[in-house]
């Protein structure tokens, strides 16, 4: 079969149930909703899961994976539960605008091999409660375990007597499969590699990207050094840094930098020595990208590869760096258990190494700083070329939303026009409908001078010397 009949099936399914979807009421999908997430949610169920993603891939960690399930996901649905995705949303009495959700209608869900057991969750939930159905393309590494949990959301679909064609999975995944499930889909939630993504955003339809993480961190004197680094070391390590948010670079003021890299190594950090580096870096690269022989994998594994002696005890390894760029591969994203290291002198220079090490990798997605000094914590937000700053918390946990921060819970990350993405938000709930605006006839009048439309602006205005070419 070809692959375009075959996604066309797909996809007339998907079309098919979600017309039935499409007549729900908000509480028929908030059930649905809330039925997904908690079974998926049950220590064992989840348990089994994570496992099998484990089993599967060899990246992370089972009681990570676990927790993205148990944990996780429940706190994305607190998020989203009072968001009213069906009919009129909002009523703007002032302005007289009515705003009614709308659904999308099929959405192409592309899930990553490094979160295979939640993204299909976090996808199929996020869609259905906005009535739209899903197709989700796993990675080919990891399809059995995605296959798995789509299959275990069918049968919940099934119980509830909704169309179980509501979510669906490609069986048998390929590139070609995910660029013309892509091109026949009405939106895509593209999760996953660079490639994938830009693919998503060159199908011909409507997308929601997300770029390359790269998260570079800055430690200042003003620090909390041992709160600090137990926070990188808990960001670094969850999952085995298999996700975009994990810490990938600390830049450390040179006044705290020996007492911080002590300090990193009673969190179980193991600092190489410049030929230990040289040995790291000729196993962690193939082809100028990272080695999947080092994504998320035990530390052990990498210290194996590159005949590293490492203690037993030892939670992730650190490289010391001064360069950013090409000719510095440490500079990037890892996705490993491998942290780099850089010292700075003036906050200044601190700041533009950040940006030299996102315009490298990682444009766009986010950044971080340990310090009690406000200024300087607003100076990273105005000055960088980011969609987030991470302040004072475990960066690889934050970044996504979590209960000690205000961010949407979310399993995507946009990272903006920088890193050439729809969105600088955290993709969530609103960001799966259509919105359809009523307005209304409202009693405002125009208005009749020049200054009250420009305000304290006009003097300064009407005194500009404008020379107009003939």
């Amino acid at each position: 079969m070809s692959d375009t009949r075959y996604i066309d099936e797909l996809v007339m399914k998907a079309r098919k149930a979600q017309s039935i979807l499409d007549g729900y009421s908000q509480e028929q999908v908030d059930l649905i909703a809330a039925a997904i997430v908690f079974h998926l949610s049950r220590p064992d169920l989840a348990t089994q899961i994570a496992e099998m993603a484990y089993e599967e891939t060899k990246m992370g960690l089972v009681e990570s994976k676990r927790s993205k399930l148990t944990q996780k996901m429940p706190a994305i649905f607190h998020d989203i539960r009072k968001e009213k995705t069906v009919g009129v949303i909002d009523r703007d009495e002032e302005n007289g605008i009515t705003t009614i959700a709308k659904p999308f209608g099929v959405i192409a869900a592309l899930v990553p091999s490094t979160n295979c057991e939640a993204t299909p969750i976090f996808k199929s939930v996020l869609g259905i409660r906005a009535r739209n159905a899903v197709i989700c393309a796993p990675h080919p590494s990891s399809k059995t375990t995605t296959q798995f949990v789509v299959n275990v959301i069918r049968g919940i679909l099934r119980s509830l007597n909704a169309p179980e064609d509501l979510v669906q999975c490609i069986d048998t995944p390929s590139k070609s499969l995910a660029n013309e499930l892509m091109a026949q889909c009405d939106l895509t939630m593209a999760t996953g590699s660079g490639d994938m993504v830009k693919a998503a955003y060159s199908s011909g339809r409507p997308a929601y990207g997300v770029g390359v993480g790269n998260a570079a961190v800055i430690i200042d004197e003003t620090a909390d050094l041992e709160d600090a680094a137990a926070k990188i070391r808990i960001g670094k390590t969850g999952d085995n840094a298999s996700g975009c948010s994990a810490e990938n670079s600390v830049i450390i003021q040179a006044s705290v930098y020996d007492d911080f890299l002590r300090t990193l190594k009673e969190q179980g950090a193991y600092i190489v020595s410049s030929a230990d580096k040289e040995k790291l870096q000729a196993v962690m690269w193939e082809n100028g990208h990272v080695s999947r022989k080092v994504v998320a994998r035990p530390v052990s594994e990498i210290a194996a590869l590159a005949e590293l002696e490492l203690p037993a005890d030892t939670s992730f390894i650190v490289v010391e760096e001064t360069g950013t760029g090409p000719d510095y591969p440490f500079s990037g994203e890892k996705l490993s258990l491998v942290l780099t290291c850089y010292k700075y002198e003036d906050f200044d220079e601190a700041v533009s190494l950040v940006n030299k090490i996102t315009d490298y990798s990682g444009s766009g997605h986010s950044c971080g700083i340990h310090s009690n000094d406000s200024t300087r914590i607003l100076k990273l937000g105005l000055e960088t070329r980011t969609s987030r700053v991470i302040v004072r918390q475990p960066h690889g946990v934050a970044n996504s939303g979590s209960w000690s921060n205000g961010l949407a819970k979310t399993f995507s990350l946009g990272c903006g026009s920088w890193g050439g993405n729809s969105t600088s938000e955290n993709v969530t709930q609103k960001h799966y409908y259509n919105n359809t605006r009523i307005a209304e006839p409202i009693k405002h009048t125009a208005p009749t001078d020049d200054a009250s439309i420009y305000g304290h602006l006009l003097d300064k205005i009407a005194n500009l010397r404008i020379e107009m070419e003939e």
